[in-house]
């Protein structure tokens, strides 16, 4: 399969030239843009040097033949591009840096598998067919979380993920910072935040599992935090900070527990599976929140912060006097009162900075939105058309785009939460589905994949899960649908070289590698996915009030 069949997302027009061009690290570069678009150019064209001389000793070839050109053009639309290839040079015109990086990736992967590598280019470049390419993304969201507090993946791992998301054309990397299993950022305001809630002194897997008796945990500092999102940014990808509250908080009490329920044990969880925790949703926590969600914003300038909002435990709140005491202020009757009113307080400091909020689809049910909050629909298509009445949404629902869930219902796959959920599915997902008005599509904003890491102890964990259903993913958020599942599978069966070059450690399109099953031990499946059981269940809980 030639290049231009093998592009994936497939863009939206492809026009094949006559004639090769030659590409090298010392082409001449010419941009008409911001600074940050040249330097993006330029570690591409880095990436085309070879080493400083050949193996037989010889100085590489500097002749400049060609011309390479990017020009940022706003009339374009956001993440659009055109890539024009002809013999004596190329032309990127692009809406803006996500635009120039998308371009970039579909030129790279017109290239040899070997780009990929990090071995540099032959001493006479590399040749690429020459042609022009039109593109722009379906959805302008186009995203995956990474769970990081379950079990923490360091900073490496977090910006390999931000390259191998460019390499898809994702634009969006939302990192789950806390849960009851560990805090994950530095708090300078409040350090015993990562001092005593990153650490927890064993690990259970899974309600039936056994500690291990070994300590887990760690945290990113604010500079790391800084240097992810930046590093984010100049691959035109957004960094979306989450702290989960005010359930999954059992990190956070137990690192301040005057922030919970009086005279209950707080303690940083053990096993991963459980939940169910809260703090009070009074106005000492708001204040003691603003202060870390300040010290976040002023480390990453982000434009969207993830305030979490789901499966809080709200059964002691009416009984606490400070939480009565709030409520009546407020004349509110019912403790999910003071869940929105919580969220809402915290959205507003948020507004204040110049930042969207965004929620997990129990907190629009519970009032906790404002009217510019962003909310992420994870329980099925009922509750995301609700909140798509009113409000913008991103589709994350359970079934398709829950990635730590099982891939097939072989019986040699590896244990996980559930499943299965197949690449075929995956492909088939409509973040828009057709059969709703026209103004409730227009406000779905696009789509994110999860991994939820209660089942993912480590980064090859991770890659088995996320691809190569990651792949047809983008291919949806990027095209709109797939539209040919047979077609994409024979793309993607050629992109599977690109990954390989790049180490990605996925699961193969026929089964497990060897490592990748649950072999005899803790990992041995249990019995097949209960994947039916599962959607009933998601579709009953959104149709709750």
């Amino acid at each position: 399969m030639n290049g231009w069949s093998s592009l994936l997302p497939r863009p939206a027009t492809v026009e094949p030239h006559p004639g090769m061009c030659r590409l090298t690290g010392e082409m001449p570069l010419v941009v008409d843009g911001p600074e940050e678009v040249a330097a993006l150019a330029r570690r591409f064209l880095a990436g085309l040097r070879p080493a400083p001389f050949t193996a037989g000793g010889e100085p590489r070839n500097t002749t400049e033949t060609t011309r390479f050109a990017v020009r940022v053009r706003e009339e374009m639309p956001a993440g659009g591009y055109e890539l024009r290839i002809a013999e004596r040079g190329l032309t990127v015109e692009a809406g803006d840096l996500e635009g120039v990086s998308g371009a970039l990736t579909t030129l790279r992967q017109l290239l040899p598998a070997e780009t990929w590598r990090s071995a540099g280019a032959p001493p006479g470049g590399w040749t690429v067919p020459c042609g022009r390419v039109t593109d722009a993304p379906a959805y302008g969201w186009r995203g995956a979380m990474l769970d990081v507090a379950r079990h923490f993946f360091p900073k490496s791992t977090v910006l390999r993920y931000v390259d191998l998301l460019a390499a898809h054309r994702y634009n969006r990397l939302h990192l789950h910072l806390s849960d009851d299993q560990g805090w994950r950022v530095e708090s300078r305001r409040h350090p015993r935040l990562h001092e005593i809630g990153a650490w927890r002194p064993s690990t259970r897997l899974g309600p039936d599992g056994v500690p291990d008796g070994t300590p887990h945990g760690g945290y990113y500092s604010l500079d790391d935090l800084a240097e992810i999102s930046a590093y984010a940014r100049s691959h035109g990808i957004v960094v979306v900070p989450e702290i989960d509250v005010p359930g999954h908080t059992s990190a956070l009490r137990a690192a301040y527990p005057e922030l919970g329920r009086p005279g209950e044990e707080q303690a940083v969880l053990d096993t991963v599976w459980a939940g169910g925790s809260s703090i009070s949703p009074t106005q000492p926590v708001v204040a003691f929140l603003r202060d870390v969600l300040g010290e976040i914003l002023d480390a990453t300038a982000a434009p969207y912060v993830h305030l979490g909002g789901d499966e809080c435990d709200m059964s002691w709140w009416a009984g606490d006097p400070a939480i009565a005491a709030e409520m009546a202020a407020h004349g509110y009757t019912e403790p999910r009162q003071m869940h929105g009113h919580f969220l809402r307080e915290l959205g507003g400091f948020l507004a204040g900075r110049g930042v969207r909020m965004v929620v997990w689809d129990e907190a629009f049910v519970t009032g906790g939105v404002l009217p510019d909050t962003i909310v992420m629909a994870w329980r099925g298509h009922q509750v995301a058309e609700r909140a798509a009445r009113t409000h913008d949404v991103v589709r994350a629902p359970l079934f398709p785009t829950y990635f730590n869930f099982d891939q097939s219902d072989l019986p040699e796959e590896r244990r996980s939460e559930g499943g299965p959920i197949t690449l075929a599915d995956v492909a088939a997902f409509t973040p828009a589905p057709p059969g709703w008005p026209d103004e409730r599509r227009s406000r779905v904003l696009g789509g994110q994949w999860q991994v939820w890491s209660e089942w993912v102890p480590h980064e090859r964990h991770l890659d088995h899960l996320a691809f190569p259903r990651a792949c047809a993913l983008a291919e949806v958020l990027w095209r709109g649908g797939v539209d040919d599942l047979a077609e994409f599978e024979s793309r993607l069966r050629a992109h599977l070289t690109r990954l390989d070059a790049l180490g990605v450690e996925y699961r193969p399109l026929g089964g497990p590698r060897p490592w990748q099953t649950g072999g005899t031990g803790v990992w041995r499946r249990s019995g097949p996915g209960r994947i039916e059981e599962t959607k009933k269940w998601v579709e009953s809980i959104s149709r709750e009030p």
